[in-house]
């Protein structure tokens, strides 16, 4: 690798006194991987690694091995077995009771019904008037919902069905509540692998995963046939799958590096070799979970343009750490046909989704002599495809339009400060041993939890910029496309609710980690090697490796104590408002003293 070598010779003579080490630290409170740290960011395109590099096995510089290091993709016991605790814990609290309330509270009116139509009919149907429903949601969600009915029963006294399950017959609430039990389990483990990953720590990982599972706004939309909770873990998904795609694109240049490559030749001399081993499959499987996003709320659009910037600003980052002379250019070249083509494959698996009406004739605006005044076509395979864009069109209009007063509406800015929940059933019937009785699931999160949402960004921000760290970055900016959207559409007065922010919940979670890390490790200076610590005194100012300070521990064991506190606090929170989570019935004065907002909240 001449252009390596040229560039390290340069700095030979500038050689740092031994025991220190060049810039890198790859724990979350270290400046690090990609974007984070900006000397070691530049050290090959701007004149050769730092003071101290030495190139490792292969003729590799140090610091690029360690600028491309990713998580250990062999099998990792241990973290898999604490994955699995936390996951469990997220079952239970998800299962265990799921068939309670009775009958279709909130909007399961809605969307348990659609998912029995799509299961009978292929189409949302109305059993009531005979014939199709006109639904402003794509069908991915439903047809989810309606496994769980397909599996285990559907009953709906009022259109007189009552149908047994195909695998067991269960009570009905069972059926249609089971797959968002079970996506919102999936979710929390997602959450804990990708803070693993993210982090280079299983703590830290298990305990995203923990505190996703023990809030109330998760799981309350875990227990319930809303639409929600399937797009929170499919947005999640698709980032998994990005950042998945960042750690193999990296161990790709790796490897080509150590095989000799030399990344300032021009065209494809200077690039990895190719061939469908080397293609980008977790990114155009990300095209995939996107489309499955999509195909339940439309809002999922929002986290577009931020996935195809995060993939950019990666590919441009392991360019520079490799020594691209040209990193954005050559990122364009090669990168933009990858992501159209996994934009091709998020189309065709929404229009997937759609297959129940492409190919039948009952849904809603699918034959044009149903609809004289519509303008639809009934022309083979074109036709269909016009009919279905016209009705994107008519729910289109109808979300632009919404605009009537609903009794738990709010506003944006209201949703992290939990300024008006929503109600999803609220009963004064049932024992509990005192004259008058409540039993109420409210849409709430964790109070504790959600009040360190804006803090924890605050903080990510500062320590975003000032260690330059892409981790802070990715989170703030999937954030920002959750949340920010609504805030223009308020200016309209759309209606909207809290569990709007779904989406956005695992990534607030991640802030809060991502600070709570901060605290615990003390920050090497910038440049450590993965295991290097604070110098101890009298070093000058180096970094040593395997070494830690006494006052580096007191801050681990301090950090450490404030941390676990932390998450005690919630899990203790969590518990004292478990019972409007899952509407256990309480004494009406136990029930009121919940109720923290008074009058917001109720």
């Amino acid at each position: 690798m001449p252009l390596l070598h040229r560039r390290l010779a340069r700095y030979r003579r500038r050689r740092a006194p031994p025991g220190t080490f060049a810039a890198y630290d790859r724990r979350v409170t270290s400046a690090s991987t990609a974007q984070s740290a900006d000397q070691a960011e530049r050290d090959l395109t701007d004149g050769g690694p730092p003071e101290g590099a030495s190139p490792a096995a292969g003729g590799i510089p140090g610091v690029v091995r360690r600028r491309l290091a990713t998580v250990e993709a062999r099998l990792d016991g241990r973290s898999w077995l604490a994955t699995g605790v936390i996951v469990a814990i997220a079952a239970i609290l998800r299962f265990v009771g799921l068939s309670h309330p009775p009958g279709k509270i909130f909007d399961e009116t809605y969307y348990a019904r659609d998912a029995w139509g799509l299961v009978d009919k292929g189409v949302e149907w109305n059993y009531k008037d005979g014939g199709p429903s006109y639904v402003v949601h794509p069908p991915l969600g439903k047809w989810l919902i309606g496994l769980g009915e397909w599996a285990f029963g559907y009953s709906d006294a009022e259109h007189g069905i009552s149908v047994p399950g195909h695998l067991t017959t269960t009570a009905p609430e069972f059926g249609w509540r089971f797959a968002a039990a079970v996506v919102g389990t999936l979710s929390v483990l997602l959450l804990v692998r990708i803070g693993r990953r993210m982090f280079h720590s299983t703590a830290l990982g298990c305990a995203a995963g923990l505190l996703l599972a023990l809030d109330g706004f998760h799981l309350v939309l875990s227990r319930t046939a809303l639409l929600d909770i399937f797009l929170l873990f499919f947005v999640l998904a698709t980032f998994g799958a990005l950042v998945l795609d960042r750690d193999a694109r990296r161990r790709r240049w790796a490897r080509a590096l150590e095989a000799g490559l030399d990344p300032g030749r021009p065209g494809r001399a200077g690039r990895p070799a190719g061939g469908w081993r080397n293609w980008p499959w977790w990114r155009l499987a990300a095209g995939v979970l996107f489309g499955c996003a999509c195909a339940v709320k439309w809002s999922a659009l929002y986290f577009l343009p931020v996935f195809a910037l995060l993939v950019v600003l990666w590919e441009v980052g392991v360019r520079r750490s490799a020594g691209v002379r040209r990193p954005w250019r050559d990122t364009l070249l090669d990168e933009v046909p990858w992501l159209v083509l996994a934009g091709v494959l998020m189309v065709l698996t929404y229009v997937g989704t759609w297959s129940g009406w492409l190919l039948g004739d009952d849904g809603y605006y699918r034959l044009a002599e149903r609809y004289p005044n519509a303008p639809l076509s009934d022309t083979p395979v074109f036709g269909a495809l016009n009919n279905l864009i016209e009705y994107h069109k008519a729910a289109y209009g109808f979300h632009t339009g919404l605009d009537d007063s609903h009794k738990y509406q709010s506003w944006p800015w209201q949703w992290l400060l939990l300024g008006r929940p929503v109600a999803f059933y609220w009963s004064g019937d049932g024992s509990c041993g005192a004259p008058s009785c409540a039993s109420e699931i409210l849409l709430l999160g964790t109070p504790l939890l959600w009040w360190s949402f804006l803090p924890a960004l605050a903080a990510l921000a500062w320590l975003g910029l000032a260690r330059r760290d892409w981790r802070a970055g990715a989170i703030l900016l999937v954030v920002a496309a959750g949340l920010l959207p609504w805030f223009w559409f308020a200016l309209d007065g759309r209606t909207m609710f809290s569990f709007y922010t779904a989406p956005a919940l695992p990534f607030l979670v991640l802030a809060v980690v991502y600070v709570l890390g901060a605290i615990i490790t003390p920050a090497a200076p910038p440049g450590a090697p993965p295991g290097a610590v604070a110098a101890q005194p009298g070093d000058a100012g180096a970094v040593t490796e395997g070494r830690e300070s006494d006052e580096a521990r007191d801050r681990r064991l301090v950090g450490g104590v404030i941390a676990g506190a932390y998450v005690l606090l919630v899990a203790l929170c969590f518990a004292y408002f478990y019972p409007i989570f899952v509407g256990k019935v309480l004494p009406y004065a136990e029930w009121s003293a919940r109720m923290w907002l008074d009058g917001r909240w109720i």
